[in-house]
């Protein structure tokens, strides 16, 4: 018997192994009968993300002729994609590893698999039907008595907490945030009230409100805070929402989808925003995607992208409770 740090063993039993192995088999065979296109971007990218609430991990390669020596494991394979969207490749998907710095836990592996696609000149509406088409063939037996619910980010909010997460204050906010350690009586931080309030909302929302979600159903929530939009659209018949959704099953965030946002401009504006985000809260600032700005520049189609946590429908799919369950060697026994 193996002790401590050198058990050599998999995490994840021969029949999860198989069945993940199953699963995406069936995911290639989704996107080929669908005519879409799989491709295969770099791990190692020169710009990390902006987004504050995601970090990216470093790699140090030797000094190259002419290059950086400090490169960064993408977080996503969003940036990439878009260029090859931009370049005229039609529709796309990827199933890739990723790496995310800071994310431990039950749902939390810092390396993980995403299925990423886009779909040139499609709706969100249309999208969220294939990512629901595309889960429950996944799911299989797992997923035969769930319902489809769509349900908008306000209502989500009203439904779960009685608070419309648009017309609340900031201290209605934080008072209901103190039930899960929030400490209401604190000074708020600096940043000025929409700082504020899109902190407490994803606090509420990550404790409170998406482990409540998806309860037997497959649930899909959409029109989150202009503040979030992160690359999506604004929706112009509510400026105060985004054209992104996510969707949840048994209280697990299992996608996010864009309606993508295609003006350079606007994306170059929201990659300083989040910077100047990240120096108020002390963590790095990272260059711009000056490749990506410029392929925005070039023109992306009209599309619509999404990314599929593929180890959590695993989960999903075979029972598991903990991601380590359906990954033969987790991070901490890589």
């Amino acid at each position: 018997m193996s002790r401590g740090g050198t058990d050599w063993r998999p995490s994840a039993t021969p029949a999860r192994l198989q069945a993940r192995a199953a699963l995406l088999a069936r995911t290639r065979a989704f996107f080929a009968a669908r005519g879409v296109l799989e491709v295969d971007t770099p791990l190692l990218v020169n710009a990390a993300v902006s987004d504050v609430h995601i970090h990216s991990a470093t790699a140090r390669l030797g000094a190259q002729r002419g290059a950086s020596a400090q490169f960064f494991l993408h977080t996503s394979p969003e940036y990439a994609m878009k260029r090859l969207l931009a370049a005229g490749s039609g529709d796309i998907y990827q199933v890739c590893h990723v790496m995310r710095g800071l994310e431990y836990g039950r749902l939390h592996n810092p390396e993980f698999t995403l299925i990423e696609w886009y779909r040139s000149g499609a709706t969100l509406e249309a999208l969220m039907d294939e990512v629901a088409t595309l889960v429950r063939e996944l799911l299989g037996s797992a997923a035969t008595q769930r319902a489809d619910e769509r349900l908008s980010y306000r209502d989500a909010f009203l439904r779960e907490l009685a608070l419309d997460p648009f017309a609340a204050s900031v201290s209605e906010l934080a008072q209901v945030a103190a039930g899960v350690g929030f400490d209401a009586a604190r000074p708020h931080t600096a940043g000025g009230n929409a700082a504020q309030r899109d902190e407490l909302l994803e606090l509420l929302m990550g404790a409170l409100v998406g482990p409540r979600l998806g309860a037997g159903a497959l649930t899909f929530v959409y029109g989150y805070p202009a503040t979030q939009a992160a690359l999506a659209r604004l929706d112009t018949r509510d400026p105060r929402t985004a054209r992104r959704f996510e969707l949840y099953c048994d209280g697990i965030e299992l996608a996010n989808g864009f309606h993508e946002l295609a003006q350079a401009a606007e994306q170059r504006a929201r990659f300083e925003q989040d910077n100047a985000e990240r120096r108020r809260l002390g963590l790095p600032v990272h260059a711009l995607d000056e490749r990506l700005l410029a392929a925005l520049t070039a023109g992306l189609p009209d599309c619509a992208g999404v990314a599929l946590g593929f180890d959590r429908t695993v989960m999903l799919a075979t029972g598991a409770t903990h991601i380590d369950e359906v990954l033969a060697f987790p991070t901490g026994r890589a």
